[in-house]
C-alpha cells in the first residue's frame, strides 16, 4: 500500500490510543503502510472491539499503559524512539464526563500534556499529531461551520476538559516548538478536530452506531435518546486520511502546518441523529426506531458543525463519502465481523477508500 509519498514506510510511529475505535483503524492503516506501530493504551472496552477481533495485538507492538502515567510512557518513548506520536488516547464521552470529571480532566488534559512532555524529551520524536474534537469550540449552536480561529470552549467536562487541551497544546508549540525555532528544536506539532466518527468495530456506550447495533443484534427496538441533534458525521476514514496526510505535510515541511486543522463532513452529511438511525436499518434491513427522548435530561449540544475550507485549500484534503456510503460500509462491518477475517476486513474498507 503506496500512499502518504511513503513517508510512513520503516518509521516508528507511536500511536496512543491504539486499542480504541480510531486508534485501532489507524494502526492498520499504518501497519499497511510499512510502519513499525507502537501501541500505548488501557485494556480494549470489550472483547468484540476491533483492535480484539483485527488480533491487532500480535501484529504490532502492543504495550498496555495510562497516559497519565508520565514515568511509564517515557520509558515507552525510551526504548521506541517514535519518530511520528498520533495521541488519540483519551477519556471521549459526554456522558461519562459528567460522573467522572476529574478522571476526565486527568486524562484529556494533564496525559496530552504527558505527551507532549514526552515528545519535548525525546531528540528522535520529530512529528507529534494531537487529537482532540469537534466539540472542543465554544459550542453557540450556529448554522455554520467552527473555523480553526474560532474561540474554544465546551459546556459539558468533556468537551471543555478537550478545549483545555487544545490551549495547552498550543502553549507548548509557542514555548517549545515554535516553528520560528524549528533548527533549534526540529519537532513540528498540530492538533485536528473531526466530526461524529462512525464506522465498524465501535462499541462505546451513549454512541448511536454501537446503540444500535446492540438493539438490532437482539431484535429490539432502537431507543434514540437526542433524535433532534444534528452531528457532522463522517467514516473513520475520513479523519484519519487527513490525519495521514497532514503527518506526510509536516514531514516534507515541518515549520508550515504545525497548527490546527479540522476535518470534517462534506454539509450534505450533517444531518440528525433520527436519519441516522433510518439509514442504519434501511442497510441492515431490519429494525425500528423509538424516540426516548426526556425533558431534563444532561446538556448536549443540539448543533454542531465543522469548517473544513483551511483542510481543503491547505492540505488538498477532503471527505470522500457521503453519509449514506458512510453508513454503507459501517453496516458492512457489523453485518461481516462474526464471519470474516476482521483485519482483512478492514484492510478492503481501506483500500477501497
Amino acid at each position: 500500500m503506496k500512499y502518504f509519498n511513503n513517508v510512513y514506510k520503516n518509521k516508528t510511529v507511536l500511536v496512543t490510543g491504539h486499542t480504541g475505535f480510531k486508534g485501532s483503524w489507524l494502526s492498520i492503516w499504518l501497519r499497511e503502510l510499512g510502519a513499525n506501530v507502537i501501541g500505548y493504551a488501557l485494556d480494549p472496552y470489550t472483547e468484540k472491539d476491533n483492535f480484539v477481533l483485527s488480533k491487532l495485538e500480535d501484529k504490532i507492538t502492543d504495550i498496555r499503559g495510562d497516559i497519565r502515567d508520565k514515568k511509564n510512557l517515557k520509558e515507552v518513548f525510551d526504548k521506541y524512539k517514535p519518530e511520528f506520536v498520533f495521541h488519540l488516547a483519551a477519556q471521549p464521552l459526554v456522558r461519562l464526563s459528567y460522573e467522572n470529571p476529574i478522571e476526565t480532566y486527568e486524562t484529556n488534559v494533564m496525559g496530552t500534556i504527558n505527551v507532549l512532555e514526552c515528545i519535548r524529551e525525546t531528540p528522535e520524536t520529530k512529528i507529534g499529531i494531537m487529537i482532540t474534537t469537534d466539540k472542543c469550540y465554544e459550542n453557540k449552536e450556529q448554522i455554520w461551520g467552527y473555523r480553526e480561529t474560532d474561540p474554544l470552549g465546551g459546556y459539558d467536562p468533556y468537551s471543555s476538559s478537550k478545549g483545555a487541551a487544545e490551549i495547552a497544546i498550543s502553549s507548548w508549540r509557542n514555548s517549545y516548538f515554535n516553528p520560528k525555532d524549528y533548527e533549534k528544536h526540529k519537532k513540528s506539532i498540530a492538533s485536528v478536530r473531526a466530526g461524529n466518527v462512525i464506522g465498524g468495530g465501535d462499541w462505546s456506550l451513549d454512541r448511536i452506531i454501537p446503540d444500535c447495533i446492540r438493539a438490532l443484534e437482539k431484535g429490539e427496538a432502537i431507543n434514540i435518546r437526542n433524535p433532534k441533534a444534528i452531528r457532522p458525521w463522517e467514516h473513520v476514514l475520513e479523519p484519519l486520511s487527513g490525519y495521514l496526510l497532514l503527518g506526510q505535510k509536516m514531514y516534507e515541511e515541518p515549520s508550515k502546518y504545525c497548527e490546527g486543522w479540522n476535518f470534517g463532513p462534506n454539509l450534505d452529511s450533517i444531518v440528525p441523529v433520527w436519519e441516522i438511525g433510518e439509514k442504519i436499518i434501511k442497510y441492515y434491513g431490519s429494525g425500528k426506531l423509538e424516540d426516548k427522548s426526556k425533558k431534563g435530561e444532561l446538556h448536549e449540544a443540539k448543533l454542531l458543525a465543522l469548517d473544513i475550507t483551511k483542510a481543503r485549500f491547505n492540505l488538498g484534503w477532503k471527505p470522500r463519502w457521503d453519509i449514506d456510503r458512510a453508513i454503507e460500509k459501517t453496516v458492512e462491518w457489523y453485518k461481516n465481523y462474526s464471519s470474516e477475517d476482521v483485519y482483512g476486513l478492514c484492510v478492503k474498507q481501506i483500500e477501497n477508500f
